[in-house]
């Protein structure tokens, strides 16, 4: 395969991009100038950064053992690709949320010699247990119907279900409350002393771990304590050795006590905090692995007093020039980022954009669109330098003062959101395109990725 040649306004395209294009292989060099054809948004994602800030977590939290979560597509980062990270540095287990998502990391070639999967949300009258059972899927068990409907399953199967329980204490969402858990070990121990259960673990979770007010610290003590009392209750009724585990990102971090014999940290795995509140990624020894960047649809120059967008939230002040993004509300970018200067004056979203001076940051301006946002870009395109087709940048891990980068936490920040919904948000029509795997994956590894995502 030959490199391919591109021209001079290509080159103008690429520059404010963090994909080094000379420097990526024949292969890598196709498969970005695919992506920027196929669409006119990517995520960038750095394999080494996933599989850093797994090893620094296992690192810091052992003996405790580590699962890799990877729900909704792995917070957008790529389910397979962020399984094999996790893996890659070290994990055993992989969790998830919904059935659907453990049977395609199996179907994806993750195998159960390679890891144990866990799946935490079902109901019992849909949910695929049979062939979760068959897969060797961990099954979390908060109900007594699920209780039911996964021992049919196990019985029909001709297999053990392995089965973790779920306890509430104290976030009123999945799990076993006081009331029922009799009912449930009874259950549990019926199913078990019978050959279609293997009961390997016990958890809960956190309600406000990611909270610093004296409430929520003593309302985090007291799921805690709540934790252990059930994992008394489930001893006494002959569960012996189980897996507890209840501890998330914050906690996993801020209470050593709460990481037991596993803790689930999952937004830290993508390079963040739990809540920006809490500090910068840096101040964990994290970084984002994330950038998400565009290449602009049109550019344009245009005088003061000029309404922009729906509603007319935002009016230009001045003789400016306006950028189209296309990327909207459809592929993920939140509605609430746009800018105003009306009267709820708010300041939009920041984007890098690179002119010919250098890198600098504009603001969406007026409401975000469902394909599209503006940028006010505070001065003329000639004195700018910037063109159709350039690439800006959304967000990013915050790469220093010089590259004027924003991060998904600038962008909760101004959407008055968390750094999780930013990314996770984020459409499966926008590729997903991998620095670093070849050097972190073998090629048997590199087999299970599409090949048209790795870049280098």
């Amino acid at each position: 395969m030959p490199f391919p040649v591109i021209g001079p306004r290509q080159e103008h395209s690429m520059a404010g991009s963090v994909v080094d294009f000379k420097n990526l292989s024949c292969e890598g060099q196709n498969n970005y100038l695919k992506a920027l054809r196929s669409f006119p948004g990517q995520a960038i994602i750095d394999f080494s950064a996933l599989v850093g800030n797994m090893r620094l977590m296992r690192s810091l939290f052992a003996p405790s053992e580590v699962m890799g979560i990877v729900k909704a597509n792995a917070y957008g980062h790529g389910l397979i690709p962020s399984c094999l990270a996790a893996l890659k540095a070290g994990c055993s287990w992989i969790g998830v949320a919904k059935a659907q998502e453990a049977l395609a990391i199996r179907k994806g070639g993750v195998g159960p010699k390679m890891c144990r999967i866990l799946a935490w949300l079902a109901n019992c009258v849909w949910a695929p247990y049979e062939e979760m059972i068959e897969e060797g899927i961990d099954i979390a068990l908060g109900s007594l119907d699920e209780i039911e409907a996964v021992s049919k399953a196990a019985q029909k199967a001709k297999k053990r279900a392995r089965v973790h329980i779920v306890v509430d204490t104290g976030f009123s969402r999945n799990g076993f409350l006081d009331r029922s858990f009799e009912s449930a070990l009874a259950l549990l121990k019926k199913y078990s002393d019978e050959g279609r259960f293997e009961v390997v673990g016990i958890m809960s979770h956190f309600s406000s771990a990611d909270m610093e007010d004296g409430a929520s610290e003593r309302y985090t003590d007291l799921q805690l304590e709540n934790f252990s009392k059930f994992v008394r209750r489930a001893r006494a009724a002959g569960f012996k050795g189980l897996l507890r585990h209840i501890a998330n990102s914050a906690s996993s971090f801020s209470r050593p006590l709460s990481r037991l014999e596993m803790s689930r940290p999952g937004n830290s795995f993508y390079g963040y905090a739990a809540d920006y509140a809490l500090g910068s990624p840096q101040d964990f020894g994290l970084t984002p692995a994330l950038t998400l960047e565009a290449q602009l649809a049109k550019v344009k120059d245009v005088g003061g007093g000029r309404a922009v967008s729906y509603g007319r939230t935002y009016e230009t002040q001045r003789e400016t020039s306006l950028a189209i993004v296309p990327l909207g509300y459809a592929d993920g970018i939140l509605r609430t980022a746009g800018g105003s200067n009306s009267s709820s004056k708010k300041a939009g979203a920041p984007v890098r954009i690179l002119t010919s001076s250098g890198p600098k940051i504009a603001r969406a301006c007026g409401r975000v669109c469902m394909d599209q946002f503006m940028v006010d870009l505070g001065a003329p395109l000639e004195r700018l330098g910037v063109l159709e087709g350039d690439t800006v940048r959304l967000f990013g891990p915050g790469r220093g003062e010089g590259e004027a980068e924003p991060t998904a936490d600038d962008w909760a920040k101004r959407s008055d959101n968390i750094s999780y919904v930013i990314y996770t948000n984020l459409s499966l029509r926008i590729p997903r395109l991998y620095v670093n795997a070849r050097k972190e994956l073998n090629e048997k590894e590199l087999s299970l990725l599409n090949p048209e995502c790795v870049l280098s």
